[in-house]
This record gives structure tokens, sequence and C-alpha cells, in this order.
């Protein structure tokens, strides 16, 4: 690992050079062994890949290039190297740390990223990472958030991904400058603040250090000559790359469907949405793009809330998932089998930020997904028209916020104002493990909390069994009782929210597969909402 002195790791990045330049990978066989066993791959299967040019394992590994000093991605297009001068790593922070530098043909910055199953403790701290907290507090801080010492932070990040919280984070901000350097007209300072870095002297050293020439050598290098001028309110349209298949079309259906009035839209090619992150309100668009990505475009965003709102969009859209090894999991399972072939691609859809999606939870509770999305417009009307935001409400205007004749029971509306106040007071800490704390609130019970956590995207194995439609699924029409669902969904560990996005999936458009006719439903007779069973979770919303 590098060392967190400049000078040590000046003499170490030396070292390497020298190394690099003989053809050898320093370090140890064992050392290496370690590294292709995080991969997850054999050497033969990841030169496979890369000869292959096989967009399924891009992000999945790094190709270190000794006899260059640069790292690529498995399907960079130049002329592939020779065996013997590789060396492949588990993350572009691996590649970096050994002291290559990026590939300025495939742009390893522009890789998808890698879902992985890790201790939820390193997927929080990643989660953190990756939306820019680092960039603001210290690796103390974010070890307190997540009840942990520092000690044990670092010893789990060297353990399961072989390099340090800071070495990671360090990559994070030069590879995000790096994409703004290459794909945007911004001045090298804004983006020196965008990437996280506190001043521009420290940004300028930094790639110094990492690529040996300065940031504006590498942006005459490596940027486009037709890139648009920057107006007045600052636009900026970037590429989000995913590894296939990834059905593009059906997540657009989901979010078309759950589009919220006032603050949502959604169309066939396309979806946009207002925001407000870290004080930066304005609004992004999300539509498919060439190859293996989506275009998203964000219109007045300040600048240090980037980080935080492209991991949104990242983890909204589900572009980090493995598919590939996901399926090869499920697919063991002949339902889900052929709920693949005849879908490939369904990914695992997600909300903007947790308390939202812990909104539409509570609000979805026995309700259809469209009088659920109602309810949300509302909320978003009310909000405006008591407190000037077109928005959902904070937490804190949720608790004074009138919400008589919305359309919900009075124990839900209980249950929304008790998340909200437990939200004020500091004894619901959504950012946390917060499980307990939710299920002791009036109304809150397992299927909102399996609910919430699969669509915030932070347990791939939450798995609502008491949800109607998914035990509808399972039981070819008719309603499979809890504990069934859960022996049968036992063998789908750990992936079993993908599984669910599955079956939900194929209710929707293809029943059959599942043994259900596919003919017009029965109409039910409409029936009062009752307040018997607050977390009855007849709903997908």
């Amino acid at each position: 690992m590098a060392s967190s002195d400049p000078a040590k790791r000046a003499v170490s990045a030396s070292t390497t050079a020298h190394v690099v330049s003989e053809g050898v990978a320093p370090g140890t066989d064992h050392a290496e062994a370690h590294e292709q066993a995080r991969i997850g791959l054999s050497r033969a299967e990841c030169l496979e890949a890369r000869l292959a040019h096989d967009a399924r394992f891009d992000g999945h590994f790094f190709t270190g290039v000794l006899s260059t000093g640069i790292y690529c991605r498995p399907i960079c297009p130049a002329r592939a190297p020779l065996e013997r001068n590789v060396r492949y790593f588990q993350s572009a922070a691996n590649a970096e740390q050994f002291g290559l530098r990026p590939c300025l043909r495939c742009r390893p910055e522009l890789a998808p990223g890698l879902q992985q199953v890790l201790p939820e403790v390193l997927t929080r701290a990643l989660r953190a990472i990756d939306s820019g907290m680092l960039a603001e507090q210290s690796l103390a801080q974010l070890a307190r958030a997540l009840g942990v010492t520092e000690r044990t932070l670092r010893r789990q990040f060297e353990q399961h991904l072989g390099a340090a919280p800071m070495q990671i984070e360090q990559t994070r901000r030069l590879l995000l400058a790096k994409r703004l350097l290459a794909d945007t007209r911004l001045p090298i300072t804004e983006i020196a603040y965008a990437a996280g870095f506190t001043s521009i002297r420290r940004f300028n050293d930094a790639w110094q250090h990492a690529y040996g020439m300065a940031p504006r050598t590498q942006r005459a290098a490596s940027s486009h000559p037709s890139l648009p001028e920057l107006k007045e309110e600052t636009t900026l349209t970037l590429r989000l790359a995913y590894r296939p298949p990834y059905d593009v079309h059906a997540m657009l259906a989901f979010y078309r469907l759950r589009a919220i009035p006032g603050l949502e839209r959604a169309g066939a090619d396309f979806y946009e949405r207002r925001h407000r992150v870290q004080g930066s309100e304005g609004w992004i668009r999300v539509e498919p793009g060439l190859g293996h990505s989506l275009n998203v475009t964000l219109s007045g965003v300040a600048l240090r809330a980037l980080p935080d709102i492209l991991h949104r969009v990242r983890r909204m859209w589900d572009l980090d998932a493995d598919l590939g090894q996901i399926s090869a999991h499920l697919t063991r399972d002949p339902l889900l089998a052929s709920l693949a072939a005849h879908s490939p691609g369904v990914r695992l859809p997600a909300g903007w930020s947790d308390y939202e999606v812990l909104l539409r939870a509570i609000v979805g509770q026995q309700v259809s997904v469209k009088g659920a999305i109602t309810i949300m417009g509302r909320l978003v009307a009310r909000t405006e028209a008591q407190f000037g935001e077109a928005a959902l409400p904070t937490p804190a205007q949720l608790c004074a916020l009138d919400l008589d004749g919305i359309g919900m029971p009075g124990s839900r509306i209980r249950t929304l104002q008790g998340v909200a106040a437990a939200m004020v007071s500091g004894a619901l800490v959504l950012e946390g493990d917060c499980d307990e704390a939710l299920l002791a609130l009036p109304g809150i019970g397992p299927w909102t909390i399996a609910y919430w956590r699969l669509r915030t995207g932070r347990d791939t194995d939450a798995f609502p069994a008491s949800d109607l439609v998914l035990q509808k699924a399972l039981g070819a029409g008719q309603k499979l009782p809890v504990p069934e669902m859960e022996t049968r969904s036992h063998p789908w560990h750990p992936w079993r929210a993908y599984a669910a996005s599955w079956l939900w999936h194929a209710m929707s458009v293809a029943p059959e597969l599942l043994g259900i006719e596919s003919g017009p439903r029965p109409k039910r007779p409409k029936r009062a909402p009752t307040a018997a069973t607050p977390d009855n979770p007849e709903t997908t919303s």
C-alpha cells in the first residue's frame, strides 16, 4: 500500500517506475495472488475478457501495462499488450496505488463502478466516499458516523479492497477531475473544487504527482474541440457507463409510472427531475446514450454537489451492478432463468434519496402505484403552497405541513409525521443502521423496511416476503404464505432484491411465465382504507 507521507510515496513511485521500465511486477507473487482473488477472476479469464474487448467486464477489473506504466479498461481499443507485461487490478485506486496512470484512449474514469457483496459498514463507507463526503469531513468523522473506529475502517478497506480509504478518495477526485477536463469547458479552478480539492495548489500537486504532467497539459491532450461553450447557468452533460445487458426501456417505464407530479417527468426516452442537494437547486435529465452509457444533463448545479448528484444517479439507475454475476447465481432457479431469458437486463431501480424512498414506501401502503403517486404529488403541491418550494417537504416542513384531506387515513399521516419528527429530533438517522429505530415507530413494519432497503440500493438481499404481488408471483396467482416465501427465496441470497425486481417486472409484462393467465383482470370492489394493518404491502410503488 502507498504511504500517506508524500516523501515516502515519491520514493515508492520512483521504485515502481524503475520496476515498470523493466517490465516486471514489483512485490511478491503472494500480493498479486491476493489482488487476483479480490477480482474474482483468474488471469486466464481476465486475458480472455480483454482480448475480446468484452464490455460485460468493463469496470470489473483494470489491466496494468507494466511496460508503459498505464492502466486500461478491458475494452481498450489499443493494441493488446503481451500477457507477461500485464498485471490485473481490482480497481483504479489499486492501479494508481501501484504507480500507474490512466490510459488516454479508453479513459478508465468512464468505466462503470462495481457493486460488490461487502460488510455493510464498508458498503456504507464506499457510498459516503463516492458521494464526496471525505471532501468535507475527515476519515475519523466518517468512522464515527459509521459507528466504528478509524483503525477498524482502515483494516476493512485493506482486507476487502486492497487500498486505503484516502487512496480511494484521492483516485475518485482525480478521475472526476480528469473527466471534467476532457468533457467540459469548465475552468480548471472550478474543476478542482468540483472534484473535492480544497485548493488549486493541492489539486495541481496531486495531479502532477499521480500523472506526471500539469492539468492543462492533460486537457490539451484529451479534450474534444467540439465541446459546447458554457452558458451563464452551468449546464453539463456527462456520460455514465454500465455493463451490458441493461434494459434501459424497462427502467424508463418504471420511472414513467412512478413520476411524482410537480417534481418528475418521464417519457419513452427520457427522465427529468428537479433536485435540491447540498443547498443546490436545479434539474437533471437522463436519456440513453451511445454504446453502453446514459447521458446525464445537469443544470443549475453547484459544482461542490456534483459528486453527490452523480452518485445518486448511478445508484438510482443501478449502473454499477454486475448483472453477469447476479444472473449466474439467480438463474440456477429454473423460474428465474425463464424470466432472465425473456427479459435480460432488468435491473433494480432505486430512489433519489433514502428519505424520498421512505416517504414513497409509507404512502404506498395499501394503495396502488397510481394512488400513491397521486398523494406524493399532493405533498409537493402542499409544500409549494405552504412553504413556497415545489419539492417534497423536508422533515421539519413535514412536521408542520397541513395534511388534512390529502387522501390518506389518519394513521398513515401520523406515521409520516412521526418519521419526520424522529428525524428532526435526531432519534432517526437514515444514513446509519436504523432498522430498529424505524420498527419502533407506529405504522412501520417488516415490509416497509425491506422495501425501503431494496429501493435505496443499500441491500442487494432485501426481500419483502409479505409483498402481495411477490406472493402471487411465486404462488402462480395464489397468495403464498410468508414462511414459504422465505424458504423459496433462501437460495437466492445474496441477490434476493434482484429476484424481487425480476418477479415484479414479469408480473407486469409476462405473467404467463409465472403460471398466471394474462387476460383482463376482474374489477375489485372499492374498500375504505383501514388502519388495522398499517404495514400492509399491497403495492409495488
